[in-house]
């Protein structure tokens, strides 16, 4: 398509594949510490006061863990096309990051082997998205903003 017609709005969505809602994630964390606390209690009963610290700390190593993939599970990255931008839009932690492109003058690389992430790059400003895709996804999203820029892109 030339660059000079009117585009239509393209849009792509990559984001985390997370298996677990808040509520689960909950109920699993709760029953984990269940076992943990049980198991601790009853060495307690014997004598082995240390059994309770230690399943305290492991309980809390959890937690951390836990809280850490729940900031995270909504992370994505948002891009769209439109006639005379490229928005990318990545969120992280809850902290939302955009860069607007100018189509025109926008690179891509598209993703080989060695390469992990689609590469943009215009006028100065570079980018790098794909991290919440699989390899072969990243490849097909480089290739279509590639044939919908209108192939200038390719370094």
């Amino acid at each position: 398509m030339p660059r000079d017609l009117s585009m239509e709005k393209r849009e792509w969505l990559l984001k985390r594949n997370c298996s677990l809602a808040p509520r689960q994630l909950a109920l699993a964390y709760g029953v984990l510490c269940l076992l943990s606390f049980s198991v601790a209690f009853a060495f307690a009963l014997y004598g082995y006061w240390y059994v309770p610290a230690f399943s305290l700390l492991e309980m809390s190593a959890v937690a951390c863990a836990l809280l850490h993939y729940a900031r995270h599970a909504a992370d994505y990255e948002h891009i769209a096309l439109h006639d005379n931008c490229l928005l990318i839009e990545q969120v992280r932690g809850g902290r939302a990051r955009r860069t607007r492109l100018d189509p025109y003058w926008t690179r891509i690389a598209i993703p080989a082997a060695g390469r992990r992430l689609i590469h943009l790059e215009a006028k100065g400003v570079a980018i790098d998205i794909g991290c919440f895709a699989t390899e072969a996804r990243r490849r097909q999203v480089a290739r279509e903003l590639q044939q919908h820029l209108g192939g200038g892109g390719g370094a």
